[in-house]
């Protein structure tokens, strides 16, 4: 079917249900060993408690919806792809850390509040370019697709799609947003627990001086608060930080998507409750796609992941798709161009965008168009790429006359040997040293808290050109 075909089959196709996707092409689905295991375990799931409610994924869309018009900045990251065995406090509270320590950094020196949005609680699932993989000694197995299908382990038997392991996915991301919620509940982002806040390795970075004078300063304006009678108790990131914190991952595994979306007889909308944010990807946001008419019908605000290579008039038609009312804050345009695609690509998404008279909040990814291997074969990002793409992406849409409002990066707070360059020099031979990604190369600490200080830089740029 040719695109302005599938275009007017959709704009006189207006009956959406949970299970309407069936009807529709799949990419990126595993072949599950066990067609009547993954209708179990998919009914059981149906039976389950939503892990998120819909006033908040509510709260969070108006919040997308202020990033778009510049009144906040979403900061959305962390892994490329969770592993279950990582589902432990000390490590989400690195992660939850880290994000802090962003958002401090973005919100006091960019004057803007934050939005904080994990790649947690359930990215246990990633898309991949090749079905198979070779092992070493010729096999051919199945391709690792995130711990909700497979395992890791490069063998016939850890390659199975199980479907069981939806269940722990759906188990895992509970318990994660649990721990996440106790951390929140109890003030972990308050300014006074500044200190708390300690990464331990990242101290002996360049990057923590700079951070330690804003927090300085920041714990000067707390002491003389508090000498004029007033509550530091009541002092949170609110003014430059993190408020609420939300939880989002690729809507990639139709089956499980379908179990946890519910009705809300509140707002009289469906919602899909495994977290407050979904994103399509590249490789499944297909017009004529199961993902597309999938996320039509949820309230949650959805994000669309946009590459060099995009169909710009399909684009405009997939938003059309999932945002039939053009409401604000439901989609989230995520570029991942490249530095090197970014000044003459994105200038044209903007005007198609505009044109087509749509609301959308723009974002940037810019990790996955700056993706290389090294001579050894390692995959990896090249740091000084992401600083351009990001720099780049900000001066197109201030030229442009839009708004850059948010970014998303796949980061960790532990001190990896993933991504080259920073400050910390990490060339193409060190990347051996503490290579741990099961997927995708992440910034590490350091070089996440650098990132902050460049979005910083670049956010407070814009506040003075509007002072001009």
């Amino acid at each position: 079917m040719q695109l302005l075909e599938l275009v007017d089959h959709y704009r006189h196709s207006s009956l959406w249900h949970p299970r309407s996707w069936q009807s529709y092409p799949a990419a990126q689905q595993p072949e599950w060993e066990s067609q009547a295991g993954i209708g179990a375990v998919t009914e059981q799931l149906g039976r389950m408690p939503g892990l998120v409610g819909p006033s908040e994924i509510e709260l969070l869309k108006q919040q997308i919806s202020d990033a778009g018009v510049g009144g906040c900045f979403i900061l959305q990251g962390g892994d490329c792809a969770e592993r279950f065995q990582d589902c432990r406090e000390g490590l989400i509270r690195g992660k939850i850390r880290i994000l802090m320590q962003m958002a401090l950094v973005i919100g006091y020196a960019g004057r803007k509040p934050i939005v904080p949005i994990g790649r947690m609680a359930g990215q246990y699932a990633k898309p991949r370019s090749e079905p198979h993989e070779f092992t070493a000694n010729g096999e051919v197995l199945p391709i690792f697709r995130g711990e909700s299908v497979n395992s890791f382990e490069a063998t016939a038997n850890g390659r199975r799609s199980d479907p069981l392991r939806l269940l722990q996915a759906y188990h895992t991301s509970g318990a994660t947003l649990n721990f996440i919620r106790m951390l929140m509940g109890t003030g972990f982002g308050d300014l006074q627990n500044l200190d708390a806040w300690d990464l331990g390795t990242l101290k002996n970075g360049s990057m923590w001086k700079r951070y330690e004078q804003i927090a300085q300063g920041l714990r000067d304006a707390l002491a003389f608060i508090s000498s004029v009678g007033g509550r530091k108790s009541d002092l949170t990131l609110r003014g430059y930080g993190i408020k609420d914190f939300f939880v989002s991952h690729e809507a990639l595994l139709l089956p499980y998507e379908q179990a946890l979306t519910r009705f809300s007889p509140e707002t009289g909308r469906y919602y899909n409750l495994s977290a407050h944010m979904l994103w399509i990807g590249d490789r499944t946001r297909k017009l004529g796609g199961a993902h597309v008419e999938y996320c039509r019908g949820v309230g949650n605000p959805i994000g669309i992941k946009v590459s060099a290579d995009t169909n710009i008039e399909e684009l405009v038609e997939v938003i059309h798709r999932i945002n039939p009312h053009n409401e604000t804050g439901k989609v989230t345009l995520i570029t991942r161009l490249g530095f090197s695609h970014v000044k003459e690509k994105l200038p044209q998404l903007i005007e198609a965008v505009r044109t087509a008279g749509l609301f959308v909040t723009w974002s940037v990814d810019p990790m996955h168009g700056n993706t290389v291997r090294t001579s050894e074969g390692r995959k990896t990002r090249r740091f000084e790429a992401i600083v351009e793409e990001l720099q780049f992406s900000f001066a197109v849409h201030r030229e442009s006359g839009s708004v850059l409002g948010g970014v998303h990066l796949e980061m960790t707070s532990d001190d990896v040997t993933e991504c080259t360059g920073g400050t910390a020099g990490v060339s193409d031979e060190g990347l051996e040293s503490r290579y741990e990604t099961w997927c995708d190369p992440r910034l590490n600490g350091g070089q996440s808290l650098e990132i902050a200080f460049v979005i910083a830089s670049c956010l407070r740029n814009e506040h003075n050109q509007n002072l001009i």
